[in-house]
């Protein structure tokens, strides 16, 4: 670029590029203001005493469709993430409200384990993921966005998806509905593993 105004596509003809001002650049930008109600914290529960006002104590009593609820278990469901990091990021969770991995029963270890092969054998069924991530933040301070309630998450990776949308723009593409992902994983969740 040279310092002449005008000699640029992106500098108009007249416009002084030192005050930046209404100067187009060459980025194409994507909004998404749903997105800044879960940055900044719009609508995060509050959960009280025995779970009260806890989104992963609610879900299970909504409808599988209303819920986003793939597949339930004994102890434990998995339901889809309502802010994915890629697309088919799922959550296993116990029914119990519990905060620390070291107070889950034997019964709802072996659940959340069979929940998570089970996820991750639906989403290679559905789209083909050539990895994953999997964990659980334990504790706010360990980036726990619900503290409170366990949640192993399981996010499908394929290679290149960290594109430069997420790198460059902080932003992720999601190319399908949740309810539509719902529906595809739930029809191919194995009966057993």
């Amino acid at each position: 670029m040279t310092d002449l105004p005008g000699d640029s596509p992106y500098e108009p003809e007249g416009v002084d590029r030192q005050d930046g001002i209404g100067v187009p650049d060459p980025f194409l930008r994507l909004w998404t203001p749903h997105r800044m109600a879960y940055i900044a914290g719009e609508n995060k529960p509050v959960i009280g005493a025995a779970g009260q006002g806890c989104p992963f104590c609610r879900m299970p009593s909504l409808s599988d469709a209303d819920g986003l609820i793939v597949q339930r278990a004994e102890a434990a469901y998995a339901v889809l993430n309502l802010y994915p990091y890629n697309p088919g990021h799922l959550m296993v969770v116990p029914y119990r409200h519990v905060a620390d991995y070291t107070e889950l029963t034997a019964a709802e270890v072996s659940d959340v384990a069979r929940l998570t092969q089970q996820a991750m054998q639906a989403v290679r069924i559905v789209s083909a993921a050539h990895g994953f991530n999997i964990g659980m933040n334990q504790g706010e301070i360990a980036g726990a966005g619900i503290a409170a309630h366990l949640h192993q998450h399981v996010v499908p990776r394929w290679g290149g998806d960290a594109n430069f949308m997420p790198v460059i723009a902080q932003t992720k593409v999601l190319p399908q509905l949740l309810s539509d992902t719902r529906a595809l994983l739930a029809k191919s969740w194995p009966t057993s593993s």
